[in-house]
């Protein structure tokens, strides 16, 4: 029998998970959509929770069963399990969502209380030296996880929300407002794609390794128990989750009658400064600070871990060093230019995530066979490279042709490819075993 965690140390892993996912984007969305959707909050929350913690929460165990996120992908083909991560670790690490969280960070962190005369180029580089110094220093030592995380900041980032939360209670702030457009019309269905905005489907591929490490330093070698440890602490980090969320779109949904706003930011600005006044805006800037520090750290050591494991000449030290470095510059690039070319990519791959792991759930009953892997993916590849083109190089001149295609206006026009390309892929596996059966000597008694 096999090292057994206690309720406690399993709590901590959660916690550490849940802070991992818990960057700006989930304190931004959530609230913005909120506000968006006013009376149908309930509707697009839920949607959002099913993308947003469902997807995430669903990567997270199919890598469990799998052990790895590699031998998920060498399902599809051996190139792909190189080419396919590589893009997920660039895209989510030092290409786009850790120098993000280090300029949220400061424009919501620091840059509120400077003074007007203040050179904010300046500022950013001296802030990104310090944010990203502090990230580097917390990723050296990726054992210490669970005590920074678990015992530390996540029970922090918890507290703060929970006096917010309170505090919307006893003095309330506002009123729900009838939802604005394009939130008025299949709210669910909007709510469920505006969770794909935190891109944490992605991210818990990339956590898994994080996470099934912590365990095996808390001495669980068994790959069962493993597992099993991993499923839970998935679960725990959703549940944290979707509750968060429903806060804070709550938060979002009381605020739809005082001033103005075009984004999550501006609507936790109204939100804190209605609740506490001056002193609001300073709470709120902690909170974007740990989340996004939280985040940064969790990604720096997904990152290094992974490289340092497929390109050996660097040591995990030196890619740590090396991926907070280029973050740290990136960042100071503005968020604009990483979003022009990242957010492409971003939307090429993730329905990719999502049809690799809806047929990784479902690896047993297929028996493993690569032909639905390799099919299913090669569709929703293709139509996702054609989708990408029209929308960043062609300005939607296909638009008229797609649109065609079931759900394409819903933006998950993938889905009837990816069904094509697995049913291809299950009718060549019958094809296969009736030949193999039909071949079979027969035997007489």
């Amino acid at each position: 029998m096999g090292k057994h965690l206690k309720k406690k140390q399993l709590l901590f892993i959660s916690f550490m998970l849940f802070s991992m996912f818990f960057g700006a984007g989930n304190l931004i969305f959530p609230a913005f959509l909120g506000r968006a959707s006013g009376t149908e909050l309930w509707y697009s929350i839920g949607g959002f929770i099913l993308s947003a913690v469902g997807l995430p929460i669903l990567g997270v165990w199919t890598v469990a069963k799998f052990g790895s996120f590699n031998t998920l992908a060498n399902r599809v083909h051996p190139m792909f399990a190189l080419v396919f991560p590589f893009l997920i670790y660039i895209s989510i690490g030092p290409g786009l969502a850790i120098p993000r969280a280090g300029t949220v960070a400061f424009e919501m962190g620091l840059k509120p209380f400077l003074p007007s005369q203040v050179n904010e180029t300046f500022s950013l580089v001296a802030y990104s030296i310090v944010f990203f110094s502090l990230v580097l220093w917390l990723s050296l030592s990726p054992s210490k996880l669970v005590d920074r995380f678990g015992k530390l900041l996540t029970p922090t980032l918890l507290a703060l929300i929970a006096i917010i939360f309170v505090k919307s209670l006893i003095t309330p702030i506002g009123i729900f407002s009838r939802p604005m457009q394009p939130y008025n019309e299949a709210t669910f269905f909007k709510g469920f794609l505006d969770g794909y905005l935190t891109m944490d489907l992605l991210a818990s591929l990339v956590f898994g390794i994080v996470v099934a490490r912590t365990i095996r330093s808390q001495g669980v070698e068994d790959s069962q128990l493993l597992s099993k440890y991993m499923m839970i602490a998935g679960l725990g980090a959703g549940i944290l989750l979707a509750t968060i969320y429903s806060i804070l779109g709550y938060l979002g949904a009381s605020s739809g009658n005082i001033g103005e706003a075009d984004n999550g930011a501006a609507v936790l600005t109204i939100v804190m400064s209605e609740l506490f006044g001056s002193i609001g805006i300073g709470i709120l800037g902690i909170l974007f600070t740990i989340a996004c520090l939280c985040v940064s750290i969790g990604l720096v050591i997904s990152c290094s871990q992974y490289f340092s494991s497929i390109i050996k000449m660097m040591s995990y030290k030196q890619w740590a060093i090396t991926i907070t470095l280029v973050s740290g510059l990136i960042a100071n690039l503005g968020l604009n230019k990483i979003l022009t070319i990242s957010v492409p990519i971003l939307g090429m791959i993730y329905p990719l995530a999502v049809v690799l792991i809806f047929i990784g759930l479902f690896d047993h009953q297929i028996k493993g066979n690569k032909a639905v892997y390799f099919f299913g993916i090669l569709f929703t590849a293709v139509f996702s490279v054609i989708e990408t083109i029209n929308k960043s190089l062609l300005s939607g001149q296909w638009d008229s042709i797609l649109k065609t295609i079931p759900f394409y206006s819903l933006g998950v026009g993938w889905i009837l490819p990816a069904l094509i390309g697995i049913m291809i892929g299950l009718s060549i596996t019958f094809a296969g075993r009736k030949r193999r059966l039909s071949n079979k000597p027969q035997t007489t008694g």
